[in-house]
């Protein structure tokens, strides 16, 4: 049996999911969960094998939720359920640890398949992400500025990019100030950017937050 959790922050998503996922009989819910928070506070007491994890979420984002898995439950298979397309963060999430990324609009069976196959072990890539990485690697595509920042800087990232102040992400990720503006001042670098205005333009001209 499969122990599979659903974290996203709508509850119809998260019921839809639930209903969908109870037509296969090697598959158990073992958990729901509506923030971040929520999420790895279940995770402390629920034995979970794949958790089935959406980006945008309220407080802490599914990319810290990502980091905070691989950190403290590395044997708990993450499977990026999100409405954000892959062109957006399917790599810079694989590359960050998730174990596999599907768009929320994907077929029934993809999700099956995809959730068996993370279980395993095994990492999940769909026909567009397959797409995505053989055009970076025939030199088709140059990859993304974005998808080389590590999971710490791109939380700070996205954060910043969304108009939250350096001192209020420190408090949300438990750093210090000085911490977060070291991270700052990498991301602008590697981003090629000189002002939080210019970071948010890149996110959303790359499509990684919403209008």
């Amino acid at each position: 049996m499969i122990r599979v959790a659903i974290v996203d922050d709508h509850q119809i998503v998260r019921t839809g999911f639930r209903e969908l996922l109870s037509e296969d009989v090697s598959i158990s819910i073992g958990f729901e969960a509506a923030t971040g928070d929520e999420a790895l506070e279940k995770l402390r007491t629920l034995p979970c094998d794949v958790l089935l994890l959406d980006i945008s979420l309220p407080g802490k984002s599914g990319i810290d939720v990502l980091r905070g898995v691989r950190q403290r439950y590395p044997d708990v298979r993450v499977l990026i359920l999100s409405g954000f397309p892959e062109e957006s963060y399917a790599l810079a999430m694989i590359r960050n640890g998730a174990n596999g990324y599907l768009c929320k609009d994907c077929e029934r069976d993809e999700l099956l398949r995809a959730i068996h196959m993370v279980s395993t072990g095994r990492r999940y890539v769909s026909a567009r992400t397959a797409e995505l990485l053989a055009d970076e690697m025939s030199g088709e595509r140059s990859g993304m500025l974005h998808e080389m920042l590590s999971d710490r800087e791109l939380q700070v990232f996205l954060r910043l990019a969304r108009g939250e102040s350096v001192s209020d992400i420190a408090g949300q990720l438990n750093l210090s100030v000085k911490t977060i503006s070291t991270y700052r001042s990498r991301v602008t670098e590697k981003l090629n950017v000189a002002s939080n205005a210019e970071l948010a333009t890149y996110a959303l001209r790359h499509g990684l937050i919403a209008q």
